[in-house]
């Protein structure tokens, strides 16, 4: 597949604000997904791609919670294990899906998903605690939900985080710090497996995937030190652009015009 210098102009900088975002708000993957889909590419070269460049962002995050000490390790290798399961068993059903029919189903996805993440910021510090789980149980719904969660982000991803994030906090009785942790290890998890098996199966454009990760790390380190709590306001409109761009040249190729 022969890349030009227009992917690179559409993907890294699209990429970097993917970084950004997310750092500060969440839900990058509704602008870096559709950042790569815009540039044509095949849609499983653009997800697989795009597991290669979003993780490196996702670890300068992971790294930062763990030298604040937010990381339940214990708890998050056994999350880490129902993600890395997950994420294997949606990648590889995502690769016996056609081009056209994963278009067409993203057009529901996408902004069913959009719409869930940007009205699921209601997870705050001053929101009522539940009480904790013996620790048996909160490995094992833990898991479980990390199982599902992974299986969504090996097939597709955009959102993983927030759901992980919203399901371990309700379902497994985490604070928002614990489960924040806990969701950074089993995210980068879910994406490192599904970052395998694309590899495998040689869908991961590696120049463009390179490039655009270095982005997504700068992106995700300016976003930390500009971190503000107008974080939501600020994603709010930049997510939509892109989306509206987005299913706009779906559209448009789906009925052929372009």
């Amino acid at each position: 597949m022969t890349l030009t210098p227009m992917h690179f102009l559409i993907v890294c900088p699209l990429v970097a604000l993917a970084g950004f975002v997310d750092s500060i708000a969440g839900g990058g993957g509704l602008i870096s997904l559709p950042a790569y889909l815009l540039t044509g590419l095949p849609v499983h070269a653009c997800i697989a791609t795009n597991k290669l460049s979003s993780p490196m962002g996702t670890l300068v995050s992971t790294i930062r919670y763990a030298r604040e000490g937010y990381i339940d390790w214990r708890l998050g290798a056994f999350c880490a294990a129902g993600a890395l399961a997950g994420a294997d068993i949606g990648a590889y059903f995502a690769l016996l899906i056609s081009d056209t029919v994963f278009r067409w189903l993203m057009l529901v996805i996408l902004p069913l998903t959009a719409a869930f993440v940007l009205r699921g910021r209601a997870l705050s510090q001053d929101a009522p605690a539940t009480p904790a789980l013996p620790f048996w149980r909160s490995a094992l719904s833990g898991t479980l939900i990390s199982l599902l969660v992974g299986m969504y982000d090996g097939f597709y991803g955009p959102g993983a985080g927030t759901f992980l994030l919203l399901l371990l906090s309700r379902f497994g009785h985490m604070d928002l710090r614990r489960a924040n942790g806990v969701t950074k290890v089993a995210n980068l998890s879910s994406n490192v497996a599904s970052l395998a098996v694309y590899l495998m199966n040689g869908q991961v454009l590696l120049p463009l995937g390179l490039c655009a990760g270095l982005f997504s790390i700068a992106g995700n380190a300016l976003g930390s030190r500009c971190f503000t709590k107008r974080g939501a306001d600020i994603a709010r409109p930049v997510i939509l652009l892109v989306l509206t761009l987005f299913f706009a040249r779906t559209a448009l190729e789906l009925l052929g015009i372009l």
